[in-house]
């Protein structure tokens, strides 16, 4: 592996993988479709322009290929919630109640429409500027950060709507 690459790929793979991880829901998958978007970012970075930053480059990339594994394969994965094996709290019930809201907010997130959706998991889980998530979709950063403030407003209504239940 050039080095180069290798340094993009030590300074990104944690983040990418966030951002992966958050669409899919399941580590395996999330892992699969990282080294997927690895391996076409690294056929493909003499093509890239330098119009955004090398992580909104990478993100445009995971998204597309999920968007491709989603096409290719219509059963979709299994969540990671229905995967995980319980772990050893030192305060279960705090825990237990983080976990909690932590499901909530990522099943309510599932419900948002796009952009909304994948606006915040941008923001949130790839850790992108409003500048960078706005190039990705070839909008303003202006648009980017009201989008994003919408989701967030739209899931707390979610949540109380479903706490008043």
């Amino acid at each position: 592996m050039d080095k180069d690459f290798a340094l993009i790929y030590e300074t990104y793979k944690t983040d990418l993988y966030r951002f992966i991880l958050s669409m899919t829901q399941n580590e395996d998958l999330a892992l699969d479709i990282l080294q997927d978007t690895m391996l076409k970012a690294a056929e493909s970075l003499g093509k890239f322009r330098g119009e955004c930053t090398l992580k909104t480059y990478l993100c445009t990339i995971a998204r597309n290929e999920y968007r491709s594994y989603l096409k290719a394969n219509r059963n979709p994965p299994l969540p990671l919630h229905e995967l995980e094996e319980p772990a050893a709290p030192d305060d279960v019930a705090q825990q237990a109640e983080d976990r909690d809201l932590s499901m909530r907010i990522h099943c309510l997130l599932h419900r948002l429409d796009e952009p909304y959706k994948e606006v915040f998991q941008l923001r949130v889980f790839a850790e992108l500027r409003f500048a960078e998530i706005g190039k990705i979709f070839g909008k303003t950063e202006n648009w980017a950060g009201v989008t994003f403030f919408r989701a967030k407003k739209k899931l707390l209504a979610m949540l109380e709507e479903e706490d008043a239940k």
